[in-house]
């Protein structure tokens, strides 16, 4: 390995080594390193005379948890210890950068003090480890390996191991520094807007804006940091503002305006962008746009990765950023997601795992984080558009929330832009498992802006897309959600009315929403089941619940049942008192529709909603949504090109104009 240059710096730097801050939690540690150094995971495809191959894995602590941590970018590895940064931040994720960037090669560069061993590894896209190189280490230097990027076309990893001698010469060794470079300068220019809209989030906010000043690196290459204020609590009021604003200086540019969800938000950072107002008219220079949620926890470095993809990257495209849970914050919420085209339904990509906690079983110990994930669009928690890209496809839908990231992705790929959702770049956002935002006021912009997507980029014939939502109409009857289903008809009904209607009810529709919601006992949340009477049933019957159908038959027949049954006036005796008080875990559809009343608990455990079986209004609610589900089948094709040709001036300078100006 040569002698080379200061490796956490460069126009060459596409990641550099970073450890955990001093108060981050023990488990969020293994995101940066992996201290168990005997681990090991060897896949291997069966013999052609077995039917399968056992997994050979092993684990040894000697020596875990031992590395001293100097600062953001250093750390001491102690005499008879080996520490592994085959890590979710510190492994290069080289199978997304084959796939996606210009370069054939990358150079590990690393900055070594002490005396030990510097090793390298890389996998398959299997998981299978293959020993690539690696050199002893004899007082401070600074060394290099060049490493090669074609053997990665299906996915795989490189990362480095740190070794210490043992016995009476043991002695530490020291990462004074280390980054994974390209062989050459970036193209283009470092030049990003970062853009966050927010509504009542002010200590998330400035904690994120005192996080992009933190580091020098990422401040030189931010542009202008753009703050649509959209609450009635303002950032500017909050602790620590003035100090944050102060680092970031003239950069920094709150925009206050009225409440138009995370999509108004966002069409005005691009717009700021493009266009500008006020003083501001004509725009800001940048190079990149990127997209984040006012309610994070922010990696600084994971800036400069997704910059540095952005430049390197073969041909413009979106560079999206992974979900770790902030509730849980060594868990991957998400690896990426893709769209049925033919349901028009997000949701994960396939072969993935949801919430993968890799604190207890890490990158190196998990073959199917070692595949390349493809994805038809990255939500905007932290997603970068380069500013060539928003040039040609124009601002974001006026969709107030839920959608408009999964739009603008469908939107990017039909002009021939891809997303790729880079392991390694990340941002903590709260978890998504303490909140049923299909059933609460936000159904209406699902099943509208659900719609409205379809028309513009789903399927000609629209018939598997609405069997699946009349189902729900029926699934949230048997659960007693009678808000969610008039929240359905609302937003069946406004999309209906057109692409006329959007811009008028981006100021107004949440106000509509919830007043709706408002009118049915599932939408008034009670603070607790103890503010109605008790339910009569004794300990023992009160935790035991059904078992669900298995099979179409069975499934078929709980339906029936449960139709039946909302079709025969409910015990008057039990519409005062709940027949059962129903956690929400067990909030099952075939468990409610054996029901008069109950009380369910709510997904975050902070309330209850006293639910009770309205036959008169089951048979108005089915009635009405079949009779929008049809006339949505009917004027399909019709209202697809009504959609179609609205989209400029939807997505357009002269439609967010009157919005903005």
């Amino acid at each position: 390995m040569p002698e080379t240059a200061d490796p956490t710096t460069g126009e060459t730097l596409l990641q550099r080594v970073i450890l955990p801050r001093p108060a981050d939690p023990t488990a969020v540690r293994a995101l940066y390193l992996d201290e168990r150094p005997g681990t090991t995971l060897a896949p291997v495809d069966p013999l052609p005379d077995e039917k399968s191959r056992s997994l050979s894995l092993t684990v040894s602590t000697a020596g875990g948890r031992r590395t001293r941590i100097e600062g953001r970018t250093s750390a001491t590895v102690p005499a008879s210890t080996e520490v592994s940064f085959g890590s979710y931040f510190n492994a290069f994720a080289a199978g997304y950068w084959r796939a996606w960037s210009t370069l054939t090669t990358v150079e590990l560069r690393l900055d070594l003090e002490g005396s030990g061993r510097v090793d390298v590894y890389r996998t398959k896209a299997d998981g299978s480890h293959i020993f690539v190189g690696g050199e002893t280490v004899r007082g401070r230097r600074r060394v290099g390996m060049e490493l090669d990027l074609r053997p990665f076309s299906d996915g795989g990893w490189y990362w480095f191991d740190l070794t210490t001698d043992g016995g009476t010469d043991g002695a530490d060794l020291t990462l004074h520094g280390g980054g994974w470079h390209a062989p050459h300068d970036a193209p283009g220019r470092a030049a990003v807007v970062v853009g966050m809209p927010t509504f009542n989030r002010p200590d998330d906010c400035v904690a994120t804006l005192t996080a992009l000043g933190s580091d020098p690196q990422v401040l030189a290459a931010v542009t202008a940091v753009v703050l649509p204020d959209q609450g009635t609590r303002k950032v500017r009021d909050e602790a620590g503002y003035e100090q944050a604003a102060a680092v970031l200086g003239d950069r920094l540019r709150i925009v206050d305006q009225p409440n138009l969800g995370g999509s108004g938000g966002y069409a005005r950072v691009m717009y700021e962008v493009l266009h500008g107002t006020g003083p501001h008219a004509g725009g800001i220079d940048c190079e990149q746009i990127l997209y984040m949620d006012d309610d994070i926890l922010l990696e600084p470095d994971s800036v400069l990765r997704a910059v540095a993809f952005s430049r390197f990257a073969r041909e413009p495209m979106l560079v999206g950023g992974q979900m770790l849970s902030l509730q849980a914050r060594s868990q991957l919420s998400t690896m990426g997601e893709v769209v049925d085209r033919n349901l028009f339904l997000w949701h994960s990509a396939p072969r993935t795992e949801n919430h993968h906690d890799l604190a207890s079983q890490t990158l190196r110990q998990t073959p199917w984080l070692h595949r390349r994930v493809d994805v038809d669009y990255n939500a905007w928690w932290m997603c970068l558009i380069p500013r060539r890209v928003a040039e040609d496809l124009g601002l974001p839908l006026p969709l107030f929330i839920k959608g408009d990231d999964m739009e603008y992705g469908l939107r990017a790929r039909s002009a021939g832009y891809r997303t790729a959702t880079v392991p390694g770049i990340a941002i903590w956002h709260m978890s998504f498992i303490e909140k049923n935002d299909s059933a609460d006021w936000q159904a209406y912009f699902h099943y509208r802006n659900r719609l409205v997507a379809a028309a513009l980029h789903g399927p000609d014939d629209p018939s598997a897309l609405l069997r699946e939502s009349f189902k729900r109409t029926l699934r949230h009857l048997m659960l007693m959600e009678y808000s969610a289903v008039a929240l359905q008809i609302k937003g069946f009904t406004d999309f209906l009315a057109g692409p006329e209607a959007l811009f008028p009810k981006l100021p107004i529709a949440l106000d509509e929403v919830r007043a709706l919601r408002a009118e049915y006992d599932d939408g008034r949340p009670l603070d607790s089941a103890t503010e109605v009477p008790h339910a009569e049933l004794d300990a023992l019957g009160s935790q035991l619940f059904p078992d669900p159908p298995v099979g179409k038959a069975k499934v078929a027949l709980g339906l029936a049942r449960g139709v039946l049954r909302n079709l025969r006036a409910p015990d008057p005796a039990l519409r005062d008192r709940p027949q059962r008080n129903v956690p929400w875990s067990d909030a099952q559809w075939f468990v409610l529709a054996g029901l008069d009343s109950a009380t369910v608990s709510t997904p975050d455990g902070r309330g209850a909603t006293f639910r009770r079986r309205d036959p008169q209004m089951f048979r108005r609610m089915v009635a009405e949504s079949f009779r929008l589900h049809r006339a949505v089948a009917t004027d399909w094709q019709a209202l697809r090109g009504r959609y179609r040709a609205a989209q400029p001036t939807l997505t357009g300078r002269d439609g967010w104009k009157q919005i903005f100006e």
